[in-house]
C-alpha cells in the first residue's frame, strides 16, 4: 500500500463525524481497510449495540511486552459553537490545521497511521500495539473493552503512550475520576403545608453543600501533588433538576457530582464520608416526617488514576 502522510490522513479522519452520542464504525472501518493493506490484521470489540467499536492491532509479531499507542476516535459536539469553516472538513488557516478531532485527538491518530509502513518495514525488537477506542469523551467508556482484551491476551505492555493534546509536552500522570448520579426522594405537598412535606431540592442542597465542604477540606488538607495545575483533589457538582410547579413541595431531585482524585488519594474514603452524611440526613430528619424518603447513589463514571513515578521500577 502506498503510504500516506498525516494530513491526507486526518482530513479523512476529520470527515467521520464521530461525535460521542454517533456511530464510530466508518472511521474504525477506515482504519481497519489502512492497516488491512499492510497486512495488519484488526480486532474490532463491538459496544452492546453494535454501532461502535474499539480497534485493536499488533505490528512486529506476537511477542509479549511492546508499546501501545493509544488514542480516542470519538469527539465532543459541535452544538452552540460559532465555527468560521466546516468543522467536518479540515480546513487549513494561518498554517494551522482546523477541524473537529484535529487536535484532540484524530491527529495523533493520523501520525501513527501514517509510520505503519515504517513500522512494517523495521524489523521490530518488541511489537507496535495500536488501540483506538470509542466513547472517551463521556467517560473512558470504551477503553474498558481494549482493555480487556490486552489482559486476556497477556501481552503485558512494558508502557503506553497516550496521544492526548498536552501542549507538547509529557505528562506521566493523571487524576482519577468517579462520577455518581444522586437521587433524592422527598414527600410531596401543598406549599400551603410545607413542614409536613420533605422539600427533596432542600436535601439535596445540603447534601450539595456537605460536597463542597469537602472539596474546600481537599484544597486546604490535601493530599498535594505539585506536578498538576490544581495540585489536590476535587469535587463537583455539574448537574441538578427538581419540583414541578412553585406551590408543591418538591418529592424529587436529581444531581450529579464527580470525584477527581489524586492517584494517591482514596475516593473511596471520600465517598463513605458522604454517604454517612446522607444517612444522617435520611435517619435524622426526612424519615421523621416519611419513612417513603430516601437518598440513593448511582455510580457514572469510574477509572483510577495514575502516578508513573510509583508504578515502573
Amino acid at each position: 500500500m502506498i503510504e500516506k502522510n498525516s494530513i491526507e490522513i486526518l482530513r479523512k479522519l476529520v470527515g467521520f463525524d464521530t461525535t460521542s452520542f454517533k456511530s464510530n464504525l466508518d472511521l474504525i472501518k477506515f482504519i481497519e481497510n489502512y492497516l488491512n493493506g499492510f497486512n495488519i490484521k484488526s480486532e474490532l470489540i463491538y459496544d452492546e449495540t453494535k454501532n461502535k467499536a474499539n480497534l485493536f492491532a499488533t505490528i512486529g509479531g506476537d511477542a509479549k511486552g511492546g508499546i501501545v499507542l493509544s488514542g480516542h476516535t470519538d469527539v465532543v459536539p459541535i452544538k452552540n459553537q460559532k465555527w468560521s469553516s466546516d468543522p467536518f472538513t479540515l480546513t487549513e488557516r494561518d498554517n494551522k490545521l482546523f477541524g473537529r478531532g484535529s487536535s484532540d485527538m484524530k491527529g495523533f491518530i493520523a501520525v501513527v497511521l501514517s509510520r505503519v509502513s515504517k513500522m512494517v518495514e523495521t524489523k521490530l525488537n518488541k511489537p507496535i500495539h495500536l488501540a483506538f477506542s470509542y466513547d472517551e469523551e463521556i467517560g473512558c467508556v470504551g477503553v474498558h473493552g481494549l482493555l480487556d482484551l490486552i489482559e486476556k491476551k497477556s501481552i503485558n505492555p512494558e508502557f503506553c503512550i497516550v496521544g492526548e493534546p498536552t501542549s507538547m509536552e509529557v505528562v506521566i500522570g493523571h487524576k482519577g475520576k468517579h462520577a455518581y448520579g444522586v437521587k433524592v426522594d422527598g414527600f410531596s405537598c401543598h406549599s400551603g403545608q410545607a413542614p409536613y412535606g420533605v422539600n427533596a431540592i432542600n436535601y439535596a442542597a445540603k447534601l450539595i453543600s456537605y460536597i463542597e465542604e469537602l472539596n474546600k477540606e481537599k484544597s486546604q488538607l490535601g493530599p498535594f501533588d505539585n506536578e498538576y495545575e490544581i495540585p489536590y483533589s476535587t469535587l463537583h457538582t455539574g448537574l441538578i433538576n427538581g419540583g414541578t410547579i412553585l406551590n408543591i413541595v418538591p418529592n424529587l431531585c436529581q444531581f450529579e457530582f464527580e470525584i477527581r482524585h489524586l492517584a494517591e488519594d482514596d475516593p473511596k474514603e471520600i465517598m463513605q464520608r458522604i454517604h454517612q452524611y446522607a444517612e444522617k440526613l435520611i435517619t435524622n430528619e426526612m424519615h421523621k416526617i416519611s419513612d417513603k424518603t430516601n437518598i440513593t447513589f448511582s455510580e457514572k463514571i469510574n477509572y483510577p488514576g495514575l502516578n508513573i513515578s510509583e508504578t515502573i521500577n
